[in-house]
């Protein structure tokens, strides 16, 4: 006969008190998920990281911060919503990391601070090593792309709370922007030129109402509607756009005149396209976005005629296709979008900053 394995009981022998896998917890299962993450974590740090995972706390070297004159900390915090539940239901956690990363450095971004680490928090009714670890790998992959370093996180085990196939995430970042650098609706005018960002779909807002719909209607994740062109259940994980590097490289381009440049970014959120926009403009001012200059991708007309949504709740809950505006001088709008477009971001002129208040998005989509 074996032995039995550390921490197994031999046949036989009496059960004794619980322990915390009796409980639901394997101690074990996470630190395996740990180990399977650690090469994509260890992708994202450079030379300001401290040290590595598994340590309490994350370190970095904050002495980078010396070089500038008046450095702003910045910090923003969020999570996925309900599009955790369509990665569960496909049994797909490669690309709900990636959306972390976006709606966390996104906001980030708005005000010109540069993302300089992230940490975030990952928990499941049961821990399974390699899911948790290809979850984690997504966030990674995301920091790569915003340019920031994973610098810590928690993975928990949460039984009896969440399903054994339940799980949620969400993290936070820091950035750092100088001071005379700050962008925002201190700096937006009447006659700026609003540019729209392309979303690659529907980002991570709205998905209550998108799985109420999709449930209603009786619509299954694997169906392939003509107008998608592939699978409902891929075009609904489609990751969220990670603009912080673009919206970075155009804040640098120097603009014409002193009223050039980048004067503000709105990231499209809950909400939609108008209350977002709004938060960046100063009293006094109000704005004017053209449905016309673009076609929302097939998903929204999807969405809005198996669920009956009208247009202002449509246009209320989901991004419609434009995940990110910029506020640019009116002179520098031309060169603003080719630089994005160059980018691989696909940009365009749609609207302008006007006298008056709040934003208002006005004609009729493009068909």
């Amino acid at each position: 006969m074996s032995a039995a394995s550390p921490g197994e009981r031999p046949p036989g022998a009496p059960r004794g008190g619980l322990d915390y896998e009796d409980a639901g917890v394997s101690i074990e299962a996470g630190d395996r998920a740990v180990a399977l993450m650690r090469e994509a974590v260890a992708r994202t740090s450079g030379p300001e990281v401290v040290g590595g995972i598994g340590g309490f706390a994350g370190l970095y070297d904050a002495s980078r911060l010396t070089g500038y004159r008046r450095p702003l900390l910045a910090t923003a915090t969020d999570g996925v919503g309900t599009k955790v539940v369509i990665a569960q239901r496909l049994r797909e956690y490669g690309t709900i990391g990636l959306d972390l990363v976006a709606m966390v450095v996104d906001d980030l971004v708005t005000c010109g601070a540069e993302p300089l680490f992230m940490t975030d928090y990952v928990v499941f009714g049961t821990l399974v090593a390699e899911r948790a670890a290809e979850v984690v790998r997504g966030v990674a992959a995301g920091c790569e792309l915003a340019g920031c370093a994973l610098l810590g996180g928690e993975t928990a085990e949460h039984p009896g709370h969440l399903g054994p196939d339940d799980f949620d995430l969400a993290g936070a970042a820091t950035g750092v922007v100088e001071a005379d650098a700050l962008l925002g609706p201190d700096r937006v005018r009447a006659g700026d030129a609003i540019l729209a960002l392309a979303s690659s779909g529907l980002h991570a807002n709205g998905y209550s109402l998108v799985r109420r719909v999709i449930g209603e209607a009786g619509l299954a994740l694997d169906a392939e509607p003509p107008d998608l062109g592939r699978p409902l259940g891929e075009e609904l994980l489609t990751p969220t756009t990670i603009y912080a590097q673009d919206c970075l490289a155009l804040a640098a381009m120097k603009g014409e005149g002193e009223a050039g440049g980048v004067h503000a970014f709105a990231h499209v959120t809950g909400g939609g396209l108008a209350a977002n926009l709004a938060r960046v403009l100063p009293q006094g001012t109000g704005a004017t976005v053209d449905r016309g200059t673009w076609h929302p991708p097939a998903i929204f007309g999807l969405l809005a005629g198996h669920g009956g949504i009208g247009q202002d709740e449509m246009e209320r809950v989901f991004n419609m296709g434009v995940g990110m505006v910029a506020v640019v001088g009116p002179g520098d709008a031309d060169r603003a979008a080719d630089l994005l477009n160059a980018r691989g971001i696909r940009t365009w002129r749609a609207g302008e900053v006007t006298p008056g208040e709040g934003a208002r998005l006005v004609g009729a989509y493009r068909a």
